[in-house]
């Protein structure tokens, strides 16, 4: 079997650009959308979405990877890096490696990629990595790496990556294709940006999370800003078809479907961005209408299903879960509750122990109409 790096036309990748234009000239649409709709929010609600984001994006590229953070440190740490508190949470190595990487990703992206840039990133994330040898340079070992899975005596092969040996030729090629391809349509440089990486798999681990980290680089470039997508987050959900594409493009140089797939990927992000800015839009006017309407309890519980964003509280507010959240008696949490739908703070849906709760802004209806 011949892996792409073994064809006589490494690495010139070819595709179809025709079959990609709808796809590219919906992102430029969709990013003057996005760029408009984050005109009209105000510098905090600027500030939070942007902590929500990078937050979200450095817990979710680890969990495409198997590897579950706490989302209170890491938002506390990138909260740290930006200058706006001291850490509220205790952080372990592996929360403040991800959270310094996705800020520094924010602060650079108009910059050159180098060797330096990657290898700066790749100490960030193994941080608390104790089972590499190599970190923070290109690896070294003589063994075959492989992306495998199956049992120990029977693994199943879904790629091998070139030899270590040709490590520093590979990413001399990659990062001077990286820095002179900006003039490449987004989509279709982000997917090549994302699939070359992963091939040279030039280090030992976070190969994946630091491909995303690039293709956040090269979108952001694309618009002239940060860009804010929800891109891990949308992988996360489709995980299972996300690495079954990676599979089916690593044999070959026509890469037509990978570029299809993956462009939709980052329209479905950012879909969701816009939905992110709406919701914080919405929020704020809701707060700002309730204000001085709700006692300690109320706004402690509303603030609580605020905070599960755009998807809603899962499975609606129960009384029991209002209980649980606020420590109030069960009578006292039926006038609770009863008080906030008068107030429109929430709607109800079902009935008796099927009755649950929601924020009454127009995505919580459309979220529990689908519960």
């Amino acid at each position: 079997m011949k892996w792409n790096w073994q064809q006589e036309d490494w690495p010139h990748f070819r595709y179809d650009s025709g079959k990609l234009a709808d796809l590219e000239a919906r992102f430029l649409k969709e990013s003057g959308l996005l760029l408009g709709a984050y005109k009209h929010i105000t510098e905090d609600e600027k500030q939070t979405l942007i902590i929500d984001m990078i937050s979200d994006e450095a817990l979710k590229t680890s969990e495409i990877e198997g590897e579950f953070l706490n989302r209170d440190s890491i938002q506390s740490s990138i909260r740290r890096q930006f200058g706006l508190q001291q850490d509220l949470y205790p952080a372990g190595l592996a929360e403040q490696g991800i959270a310094e990487m996705m800020v520094d990703l924010y602060h650079t992206y108009s910059e050159p990629l180098s060797h330096k840039m990657l290898n700066s990133w790749h100490e960030m994330l193994m941080r608390d990595n104790r089972n590499i040898k190599t970190i923070g340079s290109y690896r070294t070992h003589e063994e075959p790496m492989q992306v495998v899975s199956g049992y120990a005596h029977k693994p199943i092969v879904h790629y091998e990556a070139p030899p270590s040996s040709q490590m520093r030729t590979e990413m001399e090629a990659f990062i001077g294709w990286f820095n002179n391809s900006s003039t490449l349509p987004a989509l279709t440089r982000a997917g090549l940006v994302h699939l070359y990486f992963v091939s040279i798999h030039p280090y030992e681990d976070g190969n994946g999370r630091l491909a995303r980290a690039l293709v956040e680089k090269a979108l952001a470039q694309a618009v002239g800003q940060p860009s804010l997508i929800a891109l891990s987050q949308t992988i996360e959900a489709h995980r299972t078809s996300y690495y079954g594409s990676l599979e089916a493009n690593n044999k070959k140089m026509e890469i037509t479907g990978w570029l299809a797939y993956f462009s939709d990927t980052i329209l479905d992000a950012q879909k969701y961005s816009e939905q992110l800015i709406d919701f914080i839009i919405a929020k704020t006017r809701l707060l700002d209408r309730l204000q001085g309407q709700m006692n300690e309890r109320q706004e402690k519980a509303i603030l609580r299903m605020l905070k599960a964003g755009v998807k809603g509280f899962e499975g609606g507010l129960s009384a029991d879960n209002y209980m649980r959240i606020t420590g109030a008696p069960r009578a006292t949490t039926t006038r609770d509750l009863t008080n906030l739908v008068k107030k429109g703070a929430l709607f109800k849906t079902g009935q008796l122990k099927g009755t649950r709760y929601w924020i009454n802004i127009p995505m919580m209806r459309d979220a529990s109409s689908t519960d």
